[in-house]
């Protein structure tokens, strides 16, 4: 069970073994916890600027700011595992 790297948009990665959710960014909680992870500097942001479509939350409480879709994001997922191994 090697490295496994997902792409999030414009370049970036994330590790899918430290992945713990992919929610969308609308809701009163989310919010909430994106707010508390940037006062914690444990807020990544890889918008590049855009707006934010997918908020992932790693297991080392660190929280991911992405612009592709959350769909998106959770199918390369498991694609990477389906393929990943080769």
């Amino acid at each position: 069970m090697g490295l496994q790297l997902i792409n999030i948009g414009f370049g970036n990665v994330v590790s899918a073994n430290r992945v713990i959710s992919i929610v969308a960014p609308e809701s009163a909680p989310i919010k909430r916890i994106i707010t508390v992870a940037r006062d914690s500097n444990k807020l990544v942001d890889a918008t590049y600027g855009r707006r934010t479509r997918a908020v992932i939350i790693t297991d080392s409480d660190h929280v991911v700011l992405s612009a592709v879709q959350p769909e998106t994001v959770g199918q390369r997922v498991l694609t990477h595992d389906e393929y990943g191994d080769e």
